[in-house]
């Protein structure tokens, strides 16, 4: 009996053990994975290359593409000696198909690809001269999936500038529907986003990331809207932020939804990297070109009348 005893015990104290830690195996192995592409993804060489490290001025927000060249995978081109000249403080939105190129040409503003001939210039200067922390301190960005930190709403608006203080976002934050949206939330602007924001909804993640880059003030303001759906309500304190940054920064905005199109100075469509057409809402329409085509395929069904003859023809042919 004392014989078994010490068997169980032994079992009880060693084997078990090293049962678990096998068990652990696998995770161990993803890990490593993991680290090895870590590694790999520091040990990488920056393609973007600088020929200079001049701190930048205050921007005025004119940005000029000139002869651009730019490809992911040698010859195969995106942007095929691009022209562009966005003027300060004017609002354009990108609108075309899918791999036209309108993300390409925001990410090439920012400095995240190097392109592969031409020159950009922001007010008349190379972009590949200036600084990258204080270029990019400038330039205000919201992608399609906007990214919020675990922590308050408060924070992650301030991570647009981490000096602003409290009264400023506050005064900020209540701009928006006189700050109705914050009614809806436990603590309002103290209220905590969890990871990712998994505790707000699409539509206030977006409205968060507008604000920081209200918060922000930059020079340059780049949207790559997102395509989710969101109730009538969130829409329109979201434009409301919108037309706010659109006031005071040149304004680069890759558009999915019509009332981001319209609000716009300059509609530019694109198709294989290259502008067919451009000019205003009306104007596009009269033409009776691409847009015109995407307006009646994507953005007609977004419009008030649109859905008021819809409901028209559908009462008349006696459909509730």
């Amino acid at each position: 009996i004392a014989m078994w005893y010490l068997y169980i015990q032994s079992v009880d104290r060693f084997w078990f053990p090293v049962i678990n830690i096998a068990s652990y195996w696998n995770q161990f192995l993803q890990a490593m994975s993991a680290l090895e592409r870590i590694f790999a993804l520091i040990d990488a060489e920056n393609t973007v290359k600088q020929i200079d490290n001049r701190p930048a001025p205050d921007f005025r927000g004119e940005i000029t593409f000139d002869d651009v060249v730019f490809e992911y995978q040698p010859g195969v081109r995106v942007l095929d000696h691009f022209n562009l000249t966005i003027q300060p403080g004017e609002s354009v939105a990108f609108v075309g198909h899918t791999g036209a190129g309108k993300s390409t040409i925001a990410k090439l503003i920012m400095r995240l690809y190097e392109f592969q001939g031409g020159m950009i210039r922001m007010d008349g200067q190379d972009t590949r001269a200036f600084d990258l922390h204080d270029y990019r301190a400038q330039l205000g960005f919201v992608p399609q999936s906007p990214f919020l930190f675990s922590g308050t709403i408060m924070d992650n608006i301030r991570y647009g500038r981490p000096d602003a203080t409290d009264a400023e976002i506050e005064e900020i934050a209540h701009s928006i529907g006189r700050g109705e949206w914050l009614e809806t939330l436990p603590n309002g602007l103290q209220s905590d986003v969890g990871e990712r924001g998994a505790r707000l909804s699409i539509g206030q993640r977006q409205l968060v990331s507008l604000l920081r880059v209200l918060v922000q003030k930059p020079a340059v303001f780049i949207l790559d809207e997102a395509t989710a759906s969101i109730d009538s309500f969130t829409e329109m304190q979201i434009q409301e932020a919108l037309d706010l940054i659109l006031a005071q920064s040149t304004s680069i905005l890759i558009a999915h939804r019509l009332s981001t199109v319209r609000s716009a100075d300059r509609i530019i469509v694109l198709r294989e990297g290259q502008i067919i057409e451009q000019g205003n809402h009306e104007q596009l329409m009269e033409q009776g070109g691409h847009y015109a085509e995407l307006y009646n395929t994507y953005f007609r069904h977004q419009s008030l009348s649109y859905v008021e003859d819809a409901r028209a023809r559908l009462a008349g042919e006696g459909i509730a």
